[in-house]
């Protein structure tokens, strides 16, 4: 599932008249740089939601006849975007990626993919080592164990890429909550697991990720 309803109201007035994933980035829009990455993957299902000009949004897919739309009659956040979703997406666990991120090194997806284990996770986070996030603000997210596993503190970025079940979000009695919700209940329980991304990320969350972003895009693949 690719997150695209957002009003992306830090990227000011680049956003007034597009979603942020219509944003160009080195000659393509943040949602087709993430798509890249999915159908690199091989990825069998797609369901992208949509509320914030979503209009545009469909009609720039009108040519991917494989991709569902989940639209947002109003913002969910992603914890309840992504439950809204389910019956587009089916059983099992779910991979779900951010539109708003540029990526080096080996694809994201293939790499959660080959380190998932159902036997020890509900979730596995793709994280950033924070000298090789460009563009962020902030002091990171998680701090990771010799097994992978994560508690909460400054340190690694969380990438907006993961692997989760899915059965704890129909016990989450609020409509409109964060995947934060539901990864408590993971880090409580010894389940939610992190792998860390063998390349670089550019952040596209501010007018000034732009160049950023394009910028890291211009280096050679792996750094």
């Amino acid at each position: 599932m690719l997150f695209a309803a957002g009003r992306g109201t830090r990227m000011g007035t680049l956003t007034r008249t597009r979603p942020k994933p219509m944003i160009n980035v080195a000659g393509r829009t943040l949602l087709d740089h993430a798509l890249a990455l999915v159908d690199a993957a091989g990825a069998d299902r797609i369901v992208v939601n949509t509320h914030y000009l979503g209009d545009q949004i469909r009609d720039h897919l009108r040519g991917r006849p494989d991709i569902r739309l989940s639209p947002e009659p109003k913002l969910l956040e992603t914890g309840g975007g992504l439950r809204a979703a389910l019956p587009l997406l089916g059983a099992g666990p779910v991979i779900t990626l951010n539109t708003d991120a540029v990526w080096t090194g080996s694809n994201p997806i293939s790499q959660l993919r080959a380190a998932w284990d159902p036997a020890r996770m509900d979730a596995l986070l793709l994280l950033i080592d924070p000298t090789r996030a460009h563009g962020h603000t902030g002091g990171g997210d998680f701090l990771i164990g010799p097994q992978g596993g994560l508690t909460r503190g400054p340190g690694l970025i969380y990438s907006g890429l993961q692997i989760t079940r899915t059965e704890g979000l129909k016990t989450i009695d609020e409509d409109v909550f964060s995947m934060n919700v539901l990864w408590d209940r993971m880090l409580r329980d010894g389940r939610l697991f992190g792998q860390i991304h063998d390349g670089s990320w550019g952040d596209v969350g501010r007018p000034e990720g732009i160049a950023t972003a394009e910028a890291l895009l211009r280096k050679p693949r792996h750094v």
